[in-house]
C-alpha cells in the first residue's frame, strides 16, 4: 500500500473526513482563540497515517500550514515584543505598529489558505 496521490475520477480517498475536521477547525481557530488550531492539528497527525490520495494531500498541506504559520508567528511576537521596548524612546512605535499588521495578515492568510483548502478538498481537487 502506497501513499502516493491517486487522483483517479470517482475514487474515494481514505482520510477525508479527517481531513475536513481539520480545516474545519482550524477555520474556526480564530473566534476559539487558537485553541481548536492545536485540536486540528491532533487530527490531521492522527489521520495521516491511513489517509490516501487527495485526501493524503490535504493533511500533508494542513500540517505543513500549521507549522509555517506558527514559526512566523513567533517571529512576530518576538519583533512585537522588541518594538515595544524600543517604544519607551518613540523609535520602536512604527515597528511595533508594523509588526501587529504583521500578525493580523498572518492570521488572515491563515484562515483564507484554510478555506481554500476545504473548498478544495470538498471537490475533490489537490491543494
Amino acid at each position: 500500500m502506497t501513499n502516493e496521490p491517486n487522483f483517479i475520477a470517482g475514487q474515494e480517498s481514505e482520510g477525508k473526513v479527517g481531513a475536513l475536521i481539520a480545516w474545519a477547525l482550524f477555520i474556526l481557530s480564530i473566534p476559539s482563540a487558537n485553541v481548536l488550531v492545536l485540536i486540528g492539528l491532533v487530527v490531521s497527525y492522527v489521520s495521516r497515517g491511513t489517509a490516501t490520495g487527495v485526501a493524503r494531500q490535504h493533511i500533508d498541506a494542513q500540517i505543513a500550514l500549521f507549522w509555517s504559520v506558527f514559526w512566523w508567528t513567533i517571529a512576530v511576537w518576538i519583533g512585537i515584543i522588541v518594538s515595544a521596548v524600543a517604544s519607551h524612546i518613540l523609535v520602536g512605535i512604527p515597528f511595533l505598529l508594523l509588526f501587529v499588521l504583521a500578525w493580523f495578515l498572518l492570521g488572515v492568510w491563515f484562515t483564507v489558505k484554510s478555506v481554500i483548502g476545504l473548498l478544495k478538498l470538498l471537490n475533490n481537487k489537490p491543494i
